[in-house]
């Protein structure tokens, strides 16, 4: 966790870029982010020259050459800042942009990459007050990246280009992604923004599988082929793959695609065995772009056909646009095909997926719990994505069988996630440090002898409940702990699917939740009819006395 001091240097240096002239919450934290980056640059290739002095050998893979010696971090913060600027601007920056290569993946998501430091005092201040972050521990990178991503949150526009780190966290460890030789999971995120799903999933790892990150063919697929992330916005891109290799992931795959088009041979399908998404609501994709497949999977006929021309006002011809589809169903379906059989996802939708009556709602709805196997539906506040959206939304988990497998499905209903649900988003335990909203999560709560529901603070955060009853959903050993043996009238119960089914595949929690209205009694008529009575000759006797006063 960032300590208060750090925290109050990120915000210095924040303040800095602002102040000159680096504006855009986007710019403020790539151009960070660069810095960061070449300074950790500095630091593996001193980390390898220690090692080639310990053996007496010539040093492996060095990232700087003698002729490149001044690019080092360690070299260059100690300049004149106007010689460090100079130097920085029109050396060590073209330079990060093309480390490994030139064809490498990073390479290209660099190629357009502009350093935006206006001024040397800038960039004199800034490298100052980065050398003074201890940057040692891993915990500290992940957690100091998080807190700057956490101010896009604020900003506006751009923060729909985040996902909360502690909703991010309970989806990771409902998922449990494993290290295990063969049984690796390959994670991808198909709208994957800074990659934070997949940061959290890294994090995750590292801590349970600690031990079996040792043995070379887990460190082999845990640094090139576990972490794969697919956006349309390089600028998303970019920050995505530093914050990866910032956090010790080698060669993951950060690459530009636009998952929904047709790529032909090129389009990803049972490749991936965990997939982790948020991906954009409320958009809508013309059918002529789409792959084929996607509309097929909508109940759809993926027809090419010919616009149709229409004549405006002053007679000129434009093109009519065809029929469209809405993102949100696209990419369940998309995340369908790009999971292998057995594979499984959790996918943040909004509420309309849920219960919509379009064709297309019900096909996607069908295929996911007919074809294969959908394991729950949690559904989250509304207020968990403001202050730049209000929209409901619910985290769908399913398997990927191609043989059915649904029997009854797990429904809870989430009403508070630690903070308010106003634009503020203000946290709501008291007296709990927090760095992100990763550490709103109390999973000492998920070691006690009792439920976390049981607790005081439940009220303000239902995230360790649902990670308790989550794990707890199957719990033959112990009955009374069971979710099958809960009430619809609490906040998690299962749901057969014979019900759904006969339900036009219905899974808004609404529709099976059950109400416990409370019995309110009112007194007799004649006792009201008196009270009013009584009320009237008070209001009477007042008028008199204020007219007796005139």
């Amino acid at each position: 966790m960032l300590t208060g001091k750090l925290k109050n240097q990120v915000d210095e240096i924040w303040e800095v870029f602002w102040t000159g002239g680096v504006t855009n919450p986007i710019s403020v934290i790539e151009q960070f982010t660069y810095l960061l980056f070449i300074r950790r640059l500095d630091e593996i290739h001193t980390s390898r020259e220690r090692q080639a002095m310990l053996l007496e050998t010539d040093i492996a893979q060095p990232i700087f050459d003698t002729e490149q010696a001044n690019y080092r971090w360690n070299k260059f913060k100690n300049l004149d800042p106007q010689v460090m600027f100079d130097l920085v601007k029109d050396k060590v920056f073209p330079f990060i942009k093309t480390i490994n290569g030139e064809d490498t993946t990073f390479a290209k998501h660099m190629s357009d990459a502009i350093f935006m430091i206006p001024k040397a005092p800038v960039l004199d201040r800034v490298v100052t007050l980065i050398d003074k972050i201890p940057m040692d521990d891993r915990d500290t990178k992940g957690d100091l990246y998080e807190y700057m991503l956490s101010k896009l949150q604020s900003s506006g526009t751009n923060g729909q280009f985040r996902t909360p780190r502690h909703i991010i966290q309970m989806m990771v460890e409902m998922t449990q992604p494993k290290l295990d030789g063969n049984k690796s999971d390959v994670i991808c995120d198909p709208a994957s923004g800074t990659c934070g799903f997949l940061m959290a999933s890294e994090e995750y790892v590292r801590k349970q599988f600690e031990n079996e990150l040792m043995k070379p063919e887990n460190s082999e697929h845990f640094h090139n082929k576990m972490f794969n992330a697919y956006d349309f916005d390089q600028h998303m891109l970019r920050i995505g793959a530093m914050n990866l290799m910032l956090h010790g992931v080698e060669h993951p795959t950060v690459e530009y695609k636009d998952s929904l088009s047709d790529h032909g041979e090129q389009n990803i399908s049972d490749k991936y065995t965990l997939i982790l998404a948020n991906p954009p609501f409320k958009g809508s994709v013309a059918y002529d772009e789409l792959s084929p497949d996607l509309l097929t999977a909508l109940g759809k006929t993926p027809k090419k056909a010919a616009p149709k021309i229409e004549t405006d006002e002053d007679g000129n011809k434009k093109a009519k646009k065809g029929p469209s589809e809405k993102t949100e169903l696209l990419f369940l379906a998309l995340i369908l095909r790009m999971l292998q059989p057995g594979g499984r996802a959790a996918v943040i939708v909004p509420d309309g997926v849920l219960f919509g009556s379009t064709k297309s709602h019900k096909e996607i709805r069908k295929t996911i719990i007919e074809d294969h196997k959908l394991d729950a539906v949690v559904s989250l506040p509304s207020g968990v994505f403001k202050p730049y959206a209000g929209v409901s939304t619910a985290i769908l988990f399913f398997t990927k069988t191609n043989s059915g497998g649904t029997d009854d499905v797990w429904f809870y209903d989430m009403q508070a996630d630690g903070f308010s649900l106003d634009d503020k988003r203000t946290p709501l335990i008291k007296n709990q440090e927090l760095t992100t909203e990763a550490d709103a999560i109390d999973k000492s709560l998920l070691e006690s002898d009792k439920a976390p529901s049981e607790h005081a603070n439940h009220k303000l955060n239902n995230i360790p409940d649902v990670l308790y009853r989550w794990q707890q959903r199957e719990n033959e050993s112990s009955p009374e702990h069971s979710e099958k043996n809960r009430k619809r009238t609490e906040q998690s119960f299962y749901v057969p699917v014979a019900e759904i089914t006969s339900n036009d595949y219905d899974l808004s929690i609404n529709r099976y939740k059950e109400l416990v209205y409370e019995e309110v009694k009112y007194d007799e008529p004649q006792v009201i009819l008196k009270r009013i009575k009584e009320l009237q000759q008070a209001m009477d006797k007042g008028i008199a006395d204020l007219e007796a006063m005139l």
